[in-house]
């Protein structure tokens, strides 16, 4: 049986995973640029995993900044068939507190200034992928259970708002959302998941709640102070949790959105440039003749 692969992208307070057996930092190169950092490599209960640390070690990217086209094709080279992305996220309902995790299942795109970092066409070939379910659900029931396992208090479902940030949510802004119903908002993920659909990579979120942004009456509004006391005391039940996704992804059958971008190649395949034909080897190799 083909060996099981995990890549975690580890959001605000989540730069390294300790635990991995045949450890290796790994520094590649991609034709969309470098990643954010350097990746781990290695192996937990027999599957292989790779670790990137989103936002670089110490913190040096901002949302705006990050290379996500260069992030998910370096998980695609290392050989990642399914993706966990973990974001921490501002709350919009009340049930939903801090220190609680939320496996959302869809999303709303605020962001402005991310387009070509938010697929990999254009430039010789269009593709359109289907993304009316954003998530990988047989990902997300997975981290589902490993949160839980972990000992998480884990929300079933849920919409995310992807915000531009760098700033935080105007009160207006706020109190806009929480009319639309959605659950949490953040400033990373939703391009995360446009970007591993196009790869076939199964991708699922994993929503840690830092705070309720600014809309609630009583409790204070979100400053980076408390947000940061909230990720690091969620920082050893993230682990934990990635511990029990790889023993969960171990005793499983392999996890994978191949065969995604099938019938979502637009471009004829003798129109297609030969230098996209190069930016799209790993990705879509299959499909360019």
């Amino acid at each position: 049986m083909t060996q099981p692969t995990l890549g975690i992208i580890g959001g605000s307070g989540l730069y390294d995973l300790p635990g991995l057996e045949d450890r290796e930092l790994v520094e590649v190169e991609t034709p969309f640029g470098k990643p954010s950092d350097a990746l781990v490599t290695g192996t937990m209960f027999g599957v292989k995993m790779a670790f990137l640390p989103r936002h670089g070690r110490g913190h040096r990217l901002a949302p705006h900044e990050l290379p996500y086209r260069a992030n998910i094709h370096a998980m695609k080279q290392l050989g990642m068939g399914a993706v966990i992305g973990i974001s921490a996220v501002g709350s919009m309902k009340v049930d939903l507190r801090p220190g609680h995790f939320v496996l959302v299942d869809q999303f709303l795109d605020r962001t402005r200034g991310r387009t070509h970092e938010s697929t990999f066409f254009g430039d010789g070939c269009v593709a359109h992928a289907h993304f009316a379910d954003p998530i990988w659900e047989p990902l997300r029931q997975v981290a589902l259970t490993a949160a839980r396992n972990a000992g998480a208090v884990a929300h079933d479902g849920g919409t995310y708002l992807c915000m531009e940030g760098p700033l935080f949510s105007t009160r207006a802004e706020s109190r806009l959302y929480r009319s639309w119903d959605v659950d949490v908002i953040g400033m990373t993920n939703l391009q995360e998941a446009k970007l591993a659909r196009e790869a076939e990579i199964a991708y699922s979120t994993i929503a840690l709640v830092t705070d309720y942004d600014c809309w609630h009456e009583v409790e204070g509004d979100v400053d980076v102070a408390s947000v940061i006391a909230v990720v690091k005391a969620n920082a050893d039940l993230a682990m934990r949790t990635v511990v029990e996704l790889a023993r969960e992804a171990s005793q499983r059958e392999l996890i994978s959105a191949k065969g995604a971008m099938e019938h979502a190649l637009i471009t004829h395949k003798d129109a297609i440039t030969p230098d996209a034909k190069r930016r799209l080897q790993h990705i879509i190799g299959q499909y360019l003749g």
